[in-house]
């Protein structure tokens, strides 16, 4: 089962029949990553530039640092390998997502730019399985959040939204 775009259309079609030419990317750090141009195409934003034919020289990717890019592209290799696998993929996803909560913020924010609807779902929804059920502190402390409002902000806020503050 080839990869499908999120428009629809399978991979190998978007790409005319070459999804097995290679494509670069450059990290904002200056690293250079090979991969298909068919793993490539998991995102939209990469999918319009081979559409438009403005990969020759690489694609830069200025909003993306070589670590976040290492595990964005091993995610979409993964599942272009493996799309047929569903099951093996779900236990790639579970172990592959459970990273420290700055990697995940990088990695939510690549998959935002490099529009990976799959990876942004996962990745959100491993924040919402970080925070369910948690208060307001312990929220901050699960994400590294500073708490900057002033005591009387605080209880001005818990005042006006005594919902938000259930412990």
């Amino acid at each position: 089962m080839a990869a499908t775009t999120a428009d629809g259309n399978k991979a190998d079609e978007a790409l005319g029949g070459e999804k097995s030419k290679m494509i670069t990317l450059k990290s904002s750090d200056g690293e250079q990553f090979e991969t298909t141009r068919e793993a490539a195409a998991m995102s939209q934003t990469i999918q319009h530039l081979i559409e438009n034919n403005c990969i020759d020289n690489g694609v830069p990717l200025p909003n993306v640092d070589s670590k976040t890019l290492a595990m964005v592209m091993e995610y979409c290799n993964k599942h272009v390998a493996d799309s047929a696998d569903e099951e093996g993929l779900k236990s790639f996803d579970e172990s592959f997502i459970k990273v420290d909560p700055d990697t995940l913020f990088d990695i939510i924010l690549a998959a935002n730019y490099l529009e990976i609807k799959g990876l942004l779902d996962l990745s959100s929804q491993r924040v919402a399985d970080m925070i369910k059920g948690k208060s307001a502190e312990e929220i901050r402390k699960t994400l590294n959040i500073k708490n900057d409002y002033t005591p009387e902000e605080e209880e001005k806020n818990r005042r006006e939204n005594p919902w938000a503050f259930r412990d």
